[in-house]
């Protein structure tokens, strides 16, 4: 049960949304910006990221809703996004995005995690400026967001399909249209 009046029948950060709309823009512009904007990254891989970080925090609503999203995305779909969350280390990704999923879980530790021993296998394996930036600033926006999902205690569904209703979603129409 949420710790604050929200509608029981809306998961996640939506409900909070509805609570406080006036929130609603500017997280959502954060949101697109981040998933669907301008980015060496591809969608998929900054929605992996999100997935990665959110699974590092327990939370499941984002860890479920950009799981399912990313999957829609990448070649491999859910059991690629399955693999990196079981061992990142073994998963069928490329040195470039391991190396920029350890940034991530650096930064889900805290900040000052970051370090020559995450940035170096990350330039090693081709990532440019730009990829760290965008990485961190989409680990470090997502530990708001499961924060504030999870500090809530908004619902999360139980039933992997509403994830995947969910993750189809935004993959087609992104943060800015709820």
């Amino acid at each position: 049960m949420a710790h604050i009046a929200l509608d029981e029948h809306v998961p996640g950060l939506p409900s909070l949304l509805a609570f406080r709309p006036e929130t609603s823009g500017p997280l959502m512009a954060l949101a697109e910006t981040l998933l669907r904007g301008e980015s060496p990254l591809s969608r998929g891989e900054r929605e992996l990221i999100a997935a990665y970080v959110s699974e590092l925090n327990g939370c499941r609503f984002c860890a479920g809703s950009h799981g399912a999203c990313a999957a829609v995305q990448l070649p491999g779909g859910a059991d690629l996004v399955r693999q990196v969350h079981a061992d990142l280390a073994a998963a069928p990704i490329s040195d470039k995005l391991k190396a920029l999923l350890g940034i991530a879980g650096a930064v889900q530790r805290g900040g000052r995690e970051v370090g020559e021993a995450h940035l170096a296998p990350a330039r090693a394996a081709g990532a440019t400026d730009v990829e760290i930036h965008d990485t961190v600033l989409i680990a470090a926006a997502f530990c708001m967001y499961n924060r504030y999902v999870d500090g809530l205690a908004t619902a999360t569904p139980a039933d992997p399909a509403a994830y995947a209703e969910i993750g189809e979603h935004l993959a087609a129409r992104g943060y800015a249209e709820r």
